[in-house]
């Protein structure tokens, strides 16, 4: 076939489209040639040729560094590196956290899965012997400052060798990110813990992925669950169960199947993609997003793209919550295409081994009120300013005001709340009326939706209104008089 096509599906497979959109944005393609989308924009297609050709593997691996690199542990080790040589060249320095920033690094650098990558790289890299001496002599806060500055120096060297950054951080991110969302298969199996990360991945992925588009399937029999392409053999098929939550193991639990024949196999096309999931998603402090907007796909590629400048202004703060994010998320949508959204699917899911896939729908009229302009520059005052503090803790009432929206209850609670607390802390007036009025300005746009009509009024409107009353009641009783209205 001259061309593999890749259509959207669940939020998953869509997840690894924008994953896979990234891939080839980094290998510098050309659109409409190598690859491109169908007129209406429901698939991706890809030249044959291309996909024989390309290195998806260096692709997956330098993406996923690019994405996630300065979130990992290897970044982490070289800050705190930095910080302590900045530190030995100050003669005042408080040495009381040294013992701890030494710690970290020793721990880190010579974790188990570290030293299985450096057993990987160790004779294709510079100055390995920088690493086995650490194994042997680790850093130590009883070193003198002259010493301590040399190793630290030559551990930094090593470290930002190339690949030296992308094994460590890969390390990092396939143990924190990318089993987030699958494992058990390439370097995720256990059987392949101390193996080549590359060599594996290229094994159960790239390889099987490249085979596949240039054989023949004119008599195979079984089809992919996703895209119902034809698999022929074993080796083509994978039990979609390597993804998290998605199904149990096919090889055990068989009773879910109609007459107990599993069916539920991908494509290497497919599991490519969904290997690539872990891509599409942003990663927000510690939770993971995904804005499952699949009108198109371009429209799915817009609404998370990584590399624009508002998504990177949005980044969490840890103490904050899911809601918050999510909200910060949604107006950076807003202030771009507004007028055209319709409801919006939000999927999350947590760092922790516990946590599940949140879904939330966002529904157009709650994308209309928060994308009205007199609306939006209110929330952007509460953002400014957004803790009050409630004895011991603090308050987030940006959040709380986004959240009533979305979950569409009022805010008269809010507002309540914070009068009483403006009994004994100045200031607080103002936000309660930031609040009061955001809640007016809901208020009147779901009449004027419903018909009832309404408006805003400051204090010059009510003026004017009353004089207005004041004169038309006059003129029923036939006099200029007001005496007869008091």
């Amino acid at each position: 076939m001259d061309k593999i096509y890749v259509p959207l599906g669940d939020f998953l497979k869509n997840a690894g489209i924008v994953g896979l959109n990234y891939l080839l944005e980094e290998a510098d393609v050309k659109q409409n040639i190598d690859y491109g989308f169908s007129d209406d924009e429901q698939e991706m297609w890809l030249k044959t040729d291309f996909v024989v050709n390309t290195d998806w593997t260096s692709l997956y691996f330098e993406m996923f560094v690019k994405c996630y690199g300065s979130s990992t542990v290897y970044q982490k080790v070289l800050d705190k590196i930095d910080v302590v040589l900045v530190n030995l060249k100050n003669s005042e320095w408080d040495k009381s956290n040294l013992k701890d920033d030494l710690k970290y690094i020793n721990d880190k650098l010579l974790s188990k899965s570290y030293k299985s990558g450096f057993q990987n790289i160790k004779e294709r890299i510079d100055k390995p012997e920088i690493y086995v001496l650490l194994e042997k002599d680790k850093l130590k806060d009883t070193m003198e400052n002259e010493q301590l500055q040399e190793r630290l120096l030559a551990l930094k060297d090593f470290l930002v060798q190339p690949l030296c950054k992308e094994t460590f951080s890969m390390k990092s991110i396939i143990y924190n990110y990318i089993n987030r969302f699958w494992d058990g298969k390439g370097f995720l199996s256990p059987k392949n813990a101390s193996k080549d990360m590359k060599e594996v991945f290229d094994a159960d992925f790239s390889e099987p992925l490249k085979k596949y588009v240039v054989s023949e399937h004119k008599k195979a029999k079984d089809m992919c669950i996703d895209c119902d392409n034809f698999i022929k053999n074993s080796k083509e098929r994978v039990s979609i169960a390597f993804m998290k939550d998605m199904a149990d193991d096919l090889l055990r639990k068989k009773s879910a199947f109609w007459n107990c024949k599993v069916d539920a196999y991908l494509c290497p096309v497919c599991t490519f993609i969904y290997s690539l999931a872990p891509l599409g998603f942003s990663l927000i402090g510690d939770k993971f997003v995904f804005i499952n907007k699949n009108e198109n796909i371009n429209e799915l590629i817009s609404a998370n793209r990584k590399n624009r400048t508002s998504i990177k202004s949005v980044q969490k703060k840890d103490e904050e919550k899911i809601s918050s994010w999510i909200a910060k998320t949604l107006n950076v949508l807003l202030d771009e295409k507004a007028n055209e959204l319709g409801n919006i699917q939000v999927i999350a899911r947590g760092r922790d081994e516990n946590d599940r896939y949140t879904f939330d729908i966002i529904s157009k009229d709650v994308l209309d009120i928060l994308s009205d302009d007199s609306i939006q520059k209110r929330l952007t005052k509460l953002s400014l300013h957004p803790y009050i503090k409630v004895g011991k803790e603090y308050w987030n009432i940006h959040e709380d005001v986004i959240m009533n929206i979305l979950k569409y209850r009022n805010q008269y609670y809010s507002i309540n709340k914070i009068l009483r607390l403006a009994l004994e802390t100045e200031g607080l007036i103002v936000t309660a009326g930031y609040i009061y009025d955001i809640q007016l300005r809901i208020s009147l746009k779901r009449t004027k939706d419903s018909n009832i009509g309404g408006k805003i009024m400051n204090r010059y409107d009510v003026r004017d209104s009353g004089y207005e009353l004041r004169n038309t009641l006059l003129s029923l009783k036939g006099t200029s008089d007001d005496e007869c209205l008091r």
